[in-house]
């Protein structure tokens, strides 16, 4: 069985550039491992790949749900399996790119987490708890419930505590109990590009400052003008988030665009964290950053 080419790593250190490039050496296909880039209408905010940027690679998990609606890690794992077993059984490498750690873990290992399915009724409510009583309420409480997943969560981390309430709520068990294990499931290859930190926010905030100037302000007015609820699952990623309040509070100002880069920068920090506990993960320089380096890599792992 052909192996499966995971490319992951911090946002803005050129991982869909890379898979494309992939792609076309190895001629595959490309599935996105990013939790935004299922909606549809989130494209500035999301650096979501233009068809241009696609140079004609097909792409799959991108704008498959509409903003108002949740998605979980099982929706995820139950949508892209059956793509990545036909891609396997035509003797392809599937390419699995992007920077959602819990994604790509729920493909890649059996973890019995992913079996909870989302319930957008259990969601709504914590975030109505999270919108009236704040983040440290939402934690508190996680932490009644399941202590040691709270334990492993920032305060800040609204949408993993959610998805750790819905589970206990759901299936009756703490996320903590289930049995998650890291036995692979596929044979993999995984790669990710290891700028050095100050590059890294370099490009972030190159990479934001673009993004307002294309629009993402009036992206998101566009959003809440059609009717998206800024408390939807899709409005609490970095910027649509920033904009929202800044909207409500009328401070569009450069302290917006700065805390837009702030809290970009952290969570490309929480990004390297998780993937440097990936099992085999290859840490790339910049300069190695190439199809040929990653095909060499392949056919040696």
């Amino acid at each position: 069985m052909n192996k499966v080419l995971v490319i992951c790593g911090a946002t803005a250190s050129g991982k869909t550039s890379l898979a494309v490039d992939c792609a076309l050496k190895l001629n595959t296909q490309v599935i996105s491992a990013d939790s935004q880039l299922i909606y549809r209408g989130l494209d500035i905010g999301t650096a979501k790949p233009t068809e241009a940027e696609k140079r004609g690679v097909k792409h799959h998990l991108i704008d498959i749900v509409e903003p108002n609606e949740s998605f979980s890690v099982s929706d995820y794992k139950n949508a892209v399996l059956p793509v990545l077993n036909r891609l396997l059984s035509e003797g392809k490498t599937p390419i699995i790119c992007g920077g959602t750690g819990f994604y790509i873990n729920s493909l890649l290992f059996d973890l019995s987490y992913g079996n909870v399915a989302a319930n957008g009724g259990i969601r709504e409510k914590y975030a109505k708890i999270l919108e009236e009583d704040g983040a440290q309420a939402l934690y508190e409480r996680l932490k009644s419930v399941d202590a040691e997943t709270a334990q492993k969560l920032h305060v800040n981390d609204t949408k993993r505590i959610i998805r750790a309430l819905e589970i206990y709520e759901v299936s009756g068990k703490k996320k903590s109990e289930q049995n998650d294990s890291l036995t692979p499931v596929f044979d993999y290859t995984a790669v990710a590009i290891n700028y050095p930190r100050e590059e890294l926010y370099s490009r972030i905030d190159k990479r934001v400052d673009e993004m307002f100037e294309r629009g993402l302000v009036e992206e998101v007015q566009k959003l809440l003008k059609s009717g998206i609820d800024e408390n939807c699952q899709c409005m609490q990623a970095i910027g649509y988030k920033e904009v929202v309040f800044g909207l409500k509070n009328g401070s569009l100002n450069s302290t917006m665009r700065d805390i837009i880069k702030l809290n970009t920068r952290h969570y490309a920090k929480r990004q390297i964290t998780f993937f440097k506990k990936l099992q085999g993960i290859h840490w790339l320089e910049p300069q190695e950053g190439t199809a040929d380096k990653v095909a060499e890599i392949l056919n040696n792992d």
